[in-house]
């Protein structure tokens, strides 16, 4: 980076963090819409479910006694992944606004308007 201005060498140095807090974030929404779909998934299964109902503990399979107070984990953890992945929405529109923006400036700074 010889060449460059201490000032644009702190804009890449922030434009680098940016890309790579936005690749986190992206992952980590991806991740939970997977555990919202298939906590979806075993709501629908629980309502379609006539006989015994079992639970995943570590390695053994519990037999479930109250089906309603399952339904409403489900529920409920659904309802916290919503959150949570609204969440992880704002916040990933924010890094990418950030990082068009250093992005934008680097170009301009380094005579390359719109190039990525």
């Amino acid at each position: 980076m010889n060449g460059i201005s201490p000032q644009l060498q702190n804009q890449i140095a922030q434009y680098q963090q940016t890309q790579q807090q936005l690749q986190a974030v992206t992952t980590q929404r991806v991740q939970m819409e997977s555990q919202r779909r298939e906590s979806e998934r075993t709501s629908e299964e629980l309502a379609k479910a006539t006989g015994d109902v079992y639970r995943s503990v570590g390695s053994l399979l519990i037999k479930v006694e109250d089906r309603e107070q399952l339904k409403a984990e489900i529920e409920e953890s659904l309802e916290t992944l919503g959150i949570r992945i609204r969440g992880l929405e704002k916040q990933e529109k924010s890094l990418r606004e950030r990082y068009e923006s250093l992005q934008e400036t680097i170009n301009k700074a380094v005579g390359q308007p719109g190039a990525e």
